[in-house]
Order: structure tokens, then sequence, then C-alpha cells
């Protein structure tokens, strides 16, 4: 039986891994590493320019307890978080890696949902990353804040 359902998207505020702000219900990474192919007189395709690299996400959470209001507290004051994947202790390797971390997030943008009769309304929250990483350390299932 898969134990993959033991794995949650989170936010961290400061480095705290092990007390999360909240697990995220969807999550939309877009990755950009530009490139611009430099050309001369003489002959084509001659080397390439590197532009600086470009991490965007969308973020959804359930509007529900503290999450959506901490995480437009962090976009209101500015304060930069880290996302990550942390799996449960003791469960099967079913991930290929054990924590895939967007660093030094900002929140751009807040979209809350309208309140429904069946279901936890929604907040999407779109943001920037200044640093993207993976690591393959094991780490344990943290306890949620909010």
């Amino acid at each position: 039986m898969a134990t993959w359902t033991n794995s949650r998207l989170a936010v961290v505020v400061d480095g705290d891994t092990s007390h999360p702000l909240t697990p995220i219900d969807s999550f939309s990474p877009t990755f950009s590493l530009n490139t611009e192919v430099v050309h001369s007189i003489e002959a084509t395709h001659i080397g390439w320019i590197a532009n600086p690299d470009s991490f965007t996400f969308s973020l959804t959470v359930k509007a529900i307890g503290g999450a959506a209001a901490r995480l437009t507290q962090l976009a209101l004051e500015g304060t930069e978080f880290s996302i990550g994947l942390y799996k449960q202790a003791g469960s099967a390797d079913e991930w290929d890696f054990s924590n895939l971390v967007l660093t030094k997030c900002l929140i751009t943008s807040a979209s809350p949902s309208n309140a429904t009769v069946s279901g936890a309304p929604i907040a999407t929250f779109s943001g920037i990353s200044r640093h993207a990483g993976i690591n393959n350390d094991t780490i344990s299932r943290p306890t949620f804040t909010a």
C-alpha cells in the first residue's frame, strides 16, 4: 500500500522545519532558466548568455484556521519563507526527493475564494523564490502550528 500520502508540502518560516506554518493543498512551481544564443559575423551559435534563473509558484491552502491569515501576514510584512516536502519518518522511499525546497520566497499576490456550503474556502497565494535547492536528507514529519 502506498504511503506517499504521509508526505506533505509545507511552508516554513525562519528555517523552523520542526514547526512549519501550514501544509499546502496544491502547489504549482514554474522554473525559467533563461539563456540567449550568441552569434557573430563569422559564425552562428558561437556561445550563449545565461540570464538569472527565475522561480515562481502558486500555492493553495484551506482558508480555515490560521494558515491563510499567517500567509497574508507574511505577504504584508514582506517576510521570506521556504517551501519544502516532508515525508513521515519510516515511510517507504516513494518520492524522488525527500526534501525539495524553494527558499527565500516572497508572496506577491493573494486570492481568497468565496465561501461555499459544501467545503472549506481556499486561499491562493502567488509568489517568487530567490533560490531553489534539493536535499535528499531524511526529515521527520513535523507538527503543524496552524
